[in-house]
């Protein structure tokens, strides 16, 4: 049965479908499209019945010949841990070589190998390739303190206004603490301390009428200093919101 072209898994309605390339962890592949965010698409596995949020970015091609169901493709493998979709990292391990032994090259087809001549190179050729690996080793390492430092930095310009607890859960990992401000005129103010992000950590806030509605509205750093904000549907920001609050 052909179906219509579909840009997004909205169009599925009730229909089931299967991601490939699989994800990761999850032993049924039949899953419903529930509800979608700007940045996030909820689907419901059929057999668990476990829901899972999925960002968009990850979404590729979706088929359009539902033969036997639904293929909804990944742009990247995906695995499930920690109630949330992750990127799959697969490591690729070389066997060590043996004491003495050197890599070997194949010849191409028709050349005759060349005979085996013991050649011992000198001692400063040695020392220079260690400094060089060395100092590529060095160069790696900074790179990678670099890169983290540089991800701590931006992490929170992910967050919107609709992220709810989960949502920052998902996108920062769980908060070392958190605090609910007590009862002020029915408003609930959140607060989920992050001692790795930014430059001295920081903390992320969030407010609603209830509980349940509290979402996102911007962080402070270590100081209680502003450091993100969100825009408001009317105009303006959270920022005014944010330098009012006192620490709690």
């Amino acid at each position: 049965m052909s179906l219509p072209p579909m840009s997004s898994l909205e169009h599925l309605g009730n229909r089931p479908f299967s991601f490939y390339p699989p994800i990761l962890n999850v032993e049924n592949n039949e899953w419903f499209y529930r509800r979608a965010s700007w940045a996030e698409i909820l689907v419901m596995n059929s057999r668990s019945k476990e829901e899972i949020w999925i960002p968009r970015r990850f979404l590729g091609e979706i088929s359009q010949i539902e033969d036997p169901v639904v293929i909804v493709g990944l742009v990247k493998e995906l695995e499930y841990k920690a109630g949330a979709v992750w990127p799959h990292q697969r490591r690729v391990i070389e066997m060590p070589l043996a004491v003495g032994e050197r890599a070997r090259t194949v010849p191409p087809p028709g050349d005759a190998l060349a005979p085996v001549i013991g050649i011992r190179t000198p001692s400063v050729t040695d020392s220079r390739v260690g400094k060089l690996v060395g100092f590529t080793i060095l160069v790696g390492f900074v790179a990678s303190i670099v890169a983290v430092n540089v991800l701590r930095q931006v992490s929170f310009n992910e967050l919107t206004p609709d992220d709810d607890y989960g949502a920052v859960v998902r996108k920062l990992g769980p908060p070392a603490e958190d605090h609910w401000q007590p009862e002020t005129g029915g408003t609930q103010l959140h607060s989920l301390w992050y001692p790795h992000r930014g430059q001295h950590g920081c903390f992320v806030l969030l407010m609603g009428d209830t509980r349940s509605d509290a979402r996102y509205i911007g962080a402070m750093d270590a100081r209680w200093t502003p450091i993100h904000w969100v825009p408001l549907p009317a105009g303006g920001s959270t920022e005014p919101t944010l330098r009012g609050l006192k620490k709690f």
